[in-house]
Parts: structure tokens; sequence; C-alpha cells
């Protein structure tokens, strides 16, 4: 394991084995403290973590970000559920780390998150779930229908989708969608790989599987949360984050204004903030 740098644009790339794949990973940041370990959205390889906020989580304490299976530098293919991507995840923590760590997961993540929290409680100390929802949330099972007209709106008018998936429309919110589009590019060499469509695809059976899912126990969860979103998120309603907020016992809220899905990387200095203060606590 080669020794860690301090910035995310210049982190190597490496893998970690885990039954039946090689899961790729990023690791930076001081030798110290307790691990932080990133899950991220659908679509998502380790280009699409914000670098401007695992920087800043680096400063004082290791940072793993991790592609699922299937995804960029991953072998194997796409898990078609939540589950399954939650015991890849836990295998190559486990296998990373001393645990137990601290875990943020932006909306595919979340879900994988929260099944963590449930299935290997010992993992976590503390979870951060942020733009994401419970199983059987509401209008999880349509992130498809919301998301394709988007897709290819972004595809029509020559912008990445995020553009209008995760931002709103408002001036700041396009403003803010333009500056978190260029942060993704800094990284120049060694980039992850494309996702593929086929991989899209299943990950988006997943989702739609998990809004379909009775409910989970969240009741039972016993670490400290914390559940961030925008106020306007219209791929994972944000109405699922204050449910999460209710349901989890004595779980945090913070929700961003005139942000959407992405309200995390509109915001991502006020985040940072927030999320170093919570896992220091």
């Amino acid at each position: 394991m080669t020794a860690p740098v301090d910035r995310y644009s210049a982190a190597r790339t490496q893998t970690v084995d885990v039954p039946g794949a090689r899961i790729a990973y990023r690791r930076l940041g001081a030798q110290q403290g307790v691990a932080v370990v990133l899950l991220n959205h659908w679509g998502a390889n380790l280009d699409n973590f914000d670098p401007r906020i695992v920087d800043g989580l680096a400063v004082d304490r290791t940072v793993y970000a991790l592609d699922y299976r299937g995804i960029g530098g991953s072998s194997s293919d796409a898990p078609l559920t939540v589950a399954a991507m939650a015991g890849d995840m836990t295998a190559a923590i486990r296998t990373l780390t001393r645990g137990p760590v601290d875990l943020i997961g932006f909306s595919l993540g979340g879900f994988v998150v929260q099944e963590i929290l449930l299935t290997a409680p010992d993992l976590v100390r503390r979870a951060i779930l942020a733009g994401t929802g419970p199983a059987g949330g509401t209008g999880i099972e349509r992130v498809g229908a919301v998301s394709w007209p988007l897709i290819f709106k972004g595809l029509v008018t020559l912008r990445d989708p995020k553009t209008y998936l995760f931002f709103t429309s408002s001036k700041a919110g396009r403003d803010a969608a333009k500056a978190f589009l260029a942060r993704l590019k800094e990284r120049s060499r060694d980039r992850d790989k494309p996702v593929s469509l086929r991989t899209f695809l299943r990950q988006l059976g997943a989702i739609k599987a998990w809004g379909q899912q009775p409910p989970q126990p969240l009741e039972t969860i016993r670490q400290r949360v914390l559940v961030a979103n925008g106020e306007h998120d219209i791929m994972v309603p944000t109405a699922n984050s204050r449910d999460l907020a209710g349901r989890i016992p004595g779980a945090e809220l913070v929700l961003y204004p005139d942000a959407g899905h992405g309200g995390i990387f509109q915001y991502h200095t006020e985040f940072l903030a927030t999320a170093r203060a919570f896992l220091a606590a």
C-alpha cells in the first residue's frame, strides 16, 4: 500500500479483492483518526467524487473513495441489488481498514450505507446520508422515469446531464453546476474508466428494486447519522431525507435552499464544515 497523498487529483487508483471481483479505490489523507469511506451515485466512477469535499475530509484523516463492482476500474458485472453492493463494500472496507469507519453515501451510495448500517453495524462509527432515501421511499422507483428526459436534454443541449439532474434552474443553481463540473475535470491523469450503458442500466435496476422494497427497520440504527440534501431534490425527492431523519433515532437533518439532488456540491464549503464537525464531535 502506497503512502497517502493530500489531494484527490493526485491519488493513485488501486484495487482490493473481494469475493468474485476486484474493487477499484483511491486513498489519501493523514494516517490518523477514524477512516472515512465515500460511496457514490448511480453511474458514478471515482472521478465523480467532488475533490473539494474529499480534500477537505482528508486534512486530518484517511479517506477512501470506492467504485462499486462493475464500475470504472472494478471488475465483474454491476450488482442488481443494493444488498449485493453493500456486501462488496463491506468486504472491501474490512480488508482496507481496521474499522470501524465513518461512511458518507451520496444518492445510491446512501442506500448502500443504510444497508451496511443494518447488516454490519460493527463496521460503522458514524454515517452521513446525502441526497438519498430509505428502501420503499417516495418516488425512488421512478428515478429512471424522472432522469431519462433530463439525460436526453443534456445530450441535446451539449451539457452534462448532472446540470439538470443535480441542480436547480436558478442562476445560483446553474453557476453551481458549472463550478462542480469543472472541479470534476481537474484530474488530468489516471482517470477512471467510463461507465458502460449496460452497467448504468443494471444499477438503475438495483435502484428501482430498492424503491419497491418494504421499509427497513431504521429505528434499530444506533450510530449517529447526519442527513443532508437540497430542498428541491427531484431525483430522490427531499421528502425522503425528512423521512430518514425522522425514522433514525437522533439523526440530524440539513437542507440547503435553492438546491437540488446535488445540494452538498452546490454548498460544498458549508457541507464540508458541517460534515467535519459532525464526524469530529
